[in-house]
């Protein structure tokens, strides 16, 4: 049976939490653009116990797909398919799917020595390595060098590698084996490739071996994806996204990581925000709403719908990411990443200016939030493509916890923000402005083996 994380205390605030809300609500009704009400709904429902932490590649996350295509349909949204006239396809689930990798095996002889398996690791895109000298390229980490940019690098570059690194970065190779240990996820074996780390103080490499072997498996995944048709510029694209996988539950099965603000927050924001635009009916521009499978592992549901569209039409993406409690700067309040990348904050604030309020610049930037969600994969095809929260990610001590529940969340102040959303984004929605594009040079690229 799943036990419930501090099941009374969670249910004592969580009545208290829908309690505030519902007096909020009476009190601003008139006010409202966006109800409240179906707001609670939807946090409610894809934060619940029962979908057990919407991990990748189990039944749960099936359901809350199941959920948000249904809302989809009952708000009177195209799939995306059907909008692309491609297919008969009238499925809001965009199924594919990704490859699974496993390390099995790895030995190393190194200077007619062999290497201890807990000094070894390895990432590969390849079922079977058989190197001897010359087969791979080889590297020595010393022990004043950056490890992690060496790595980095030749993860960008692709290709066959033996890296040698020295035991002062013992700590930061244990967590690289930690990782790759637990197995690589990759959306295409494109790029074949592998990297063999050993922990040694090894000053030159005179002969070595290598063998070693994975176990590669295709499993499926699914976006849910919903489309608004735009009434005069329908090629033009504002996409909205979120994602809604989250971590499952914990090893021993009794906890649940519910992800009521990473990401059910955001994935509600993106289900009223469509509500609100198609009860409109007044959209220029097509919008496009998203939800991706799998960001917590790797961003594959953004990676694969990238591939689906001609991004040069998405004038802008609006990726929304934990938004359920109040930031730094004020209930309610919301900051976007990458602000500098593009003038998208600048035109969306001139909208907000009415209410006197604003989106702030990332305060966090030492985090690299811009590259820590699925915007990244559209800004790396130019798309003025950020990621917009509310979290205090410093203070957050409830992130990839399994107390990221709905009691931990501000739903008024998550409300007010979905709220701000539509308003500053009333103008892409008009097609009265265009942000500029994001320099695709100046974003990191994708590693091509881990």
């Amino acid at each position: 049976m799943m036990m419930k994380f501090n099941n009374n205390l969670s249910n004592f605030k969580l009545k208290s939490l829908l309690a505030t809300l519902t007096i909020f609500s009476s009190f601003y009704s008139m006010a409202e653009i966006i109800p409240s009400e179906q707001v609670i709904k939807d946090i409610t429902y894809l934060a619940a116990d029962d979908l057990k932490g919407r991990a990748s590649f189990s039944p749960e996350i099936d359901q809350a797909a199941n959920y948000i295509a249904k809302r989809f349909a009952d708000i009177g949204l195209q799939p995306l398919q059907t909008h692309l006239s491609t297919t008969n396809n009238s499925s809001f689930l965009q199924r594919f799917t990704v490859n699974q990798i496993l390390p099995e095996a790895l030995s190393v002889m190194l200077n007619t020595k062999e290497i201890s398996q807990e000094h070894l690791a390895i990432a590969t895109t390849i079922e079977q390595l058989s190197w001897q000298l010359g087969n791979a390229q080889s590297h020595i980490v010393g022990k004043d060098d950056d490890m992690r940019k060496i790595l980095s690098e030749l993860n960008q570059q692709g290709g066959q590698h033996l890296v040698i690194i020295n035991n002062a970065h013992a700590k930061t190779f244990k967590a690289y084996q930690g990782y790759f240990n637990r197995g690589l996820t990759k959306l295409s074996l494109e790029h074949l490739g592998a990297i063999v780390m050993v922990l040694s103080d090894e000053s030159e490499i005179k002969t070595y071996s290598v063998n070693a072997s994975a176990k590669i498996t295709e499993q499926s995944l699914t976006n849910v994806v919903g489309v608004l048709p735009g009434t005069k510029n329908p090629k033009d694209i504002v996409l909205y996204s979120s994602h809604y996988d989250h971590l499952g539950i914990t090893k021993d099965g009794k906890q649940i990581y519910n992800g009521a603000d990473d990401d059910a927050s955001g994935t509600t924001a993106v289900l009223n925000l469509a509500q609100y635009y198609a009860n409109k009916g007044d959209n220029k521009r097509t919008l496009m709403f998203s939800a991706f499978t799998a960001e917590e592992i790797g961003g594959f549901g953004s990676k694969y719908f990238s591939q689906q569209l001609n991004p040069d039409n998405v004038v802008a993406m609006i990726n929304i990411e934990m938004i359920g409690k109040p930031s730094k700067f004020g209930s309610g309040t919301v900051w976007m990443t990458g602000m500098e990348r593009s003038n998208l904050g600048t035109l969306l604030n001139e909208k907000l200016a009415a209410l006197n309020t604003q989106i702030h610049q990332d305060p966090y930037p030492e985090q690299g939030l811009f590259y820590r969600s699925d915007n990244a994969t559209l800004a790396r095809l130019g798309v003025p493509a950020h990621s917009f929260s509310s979290t205090q990610l410093d203070k957050d001590q409830h992130y990839h916890q399994v107390t990221d529940d709905i009691s931990s969340l501000d739903l008024s102040s998550m409300h007010k923000v979905i709220e701000s959303l539509a308003t500053a984004t009333q103008s892409l929605v008009d097609g009265t402005v265009t942000p500029t594009r994001i320099d695709k040079a100046q974003v990191r690229a994708n590693g091509k083996i881990f």
